[in-house]
């Protein structure tokens, strides 16, 4: 659910990969699958049609997370989601220079994880940490290494950064670039540095 361009998807079994938008679908390398095109509210797929949906860095997408999370069951026995809350997330260094970013409707609907838990009859819930050398270039991958939000082909690969407006990126880039050629991000937050991975509120459910 919320295929994108197909980064996330298992390599091994028989996958169906759903994705609402164009843009995403037309990015998808030729060595994954296709996509239907359909949002996770409105699925054209049988009852009990997959053992497993996974839904990975979707969720806050949604404009209906009650009818999503429904059809999700209706079409799998099981759910795997990831994702991330939002109650931690908010207390990442990167909210100081981009504030702006919890303004954007996506962010404003994001769900906790309690929010998605009460949907299900049970949810298991595991902590995803983040490497200090994670490669994948999502919002929180670049936790430890700060002078890489400085790059705006980064920026472009992290949702919550790239639907801002260019002022909020130019504040944004021009404060984090003061601070680190000060040293002033050393200083509150210079141990980051030092650890090999880091709660920044990535969760993996597991849900039936």
């Amino acid at each position: 659910m919320g295929a994108g361009t197909g980064n996330y998807e298992p390599t091994e079994g028989f996958v169906v990969a759903v994705e609402p938008s164009w843009a995403m679908i037309a990015q998808r390398p030729p060595d994954v699958s296709g996509a239907v095109r359909a949002v996770s509210e409105r699925l054209s797929f049988s009852n009990g049609s997959f053992d497993v949906a996974l839904a990975t860095f979707t969720l806050h997408h949604w404009l209906d997370l009650a009818g999503g999370l429904a059809e999700l069951h209706r079409v799998a026995d099981r759910q795997v989601i990831v994702m991330s809350d939002p109650v931690i997330g908010r207390n990442f260094w990167l909210a100081e220079y981009f504030p702006e970013m919890f303004d954007l409707e996506s962010e404003q609907r994001a769900p906790t994880v309690a929010t998605v838990a009460v949907h299900f009859s049970h949810v298991d819930v595991e902590v995803l940490e983040v490497p200090s050398t994670c490669s994948d270039g999502f919002c929180g991958a670049y936790w430890s290494r700060p002078e890489a939000d400085l790059d705006a082909r980064v920026r472009m690969g992290i949702s919550s950064l790239a639907q801002l407006s260019p002022g909020a990126i130019r504040r944004g880039v021009q404060r984090l670039g003061e601070d680190l050629g000060s040293g002033r991000w050393d200083t509150c937050h210079g141990r980051l540095r030092t650890l090999e991975a880091y709660d920044l509120g990535y969760r993996l459910l597991t849900c039936s």
